[in-house]
């Protein structure tokens, strides 16, 4: 179907699809790490909700970020 189309409307269409890869191949790399950080992030969640109770427990101060 590709072959009757100008050599120009071809290659914007091959760049598309490489670029449409990269980002489903980005995508499957960012949740595969979130998956295995998952555990670290929930523990470091419910660690900072135990200091926060046990009055522990500091404000964020965003303008020193």
């Amino acid at each position: 179907m590709m072959e009757s189309l100008p050599n120009e409307v071809q290659d914007r269409i091959a760049e598309h699809l490489r670029e449409y890869i990269d980002d489903l191949q980005d995508e499957i790399r960012w949740n595969e790490s979130f998956q295995r950080t998952q555990p670290k992030l929930i523990a470091a969640a419910k660690r900072a909700k135990q200091e926060i109770a046990e009055g522990q427990g500091t404000a964020m101060d965003y303008d020193q970020l």
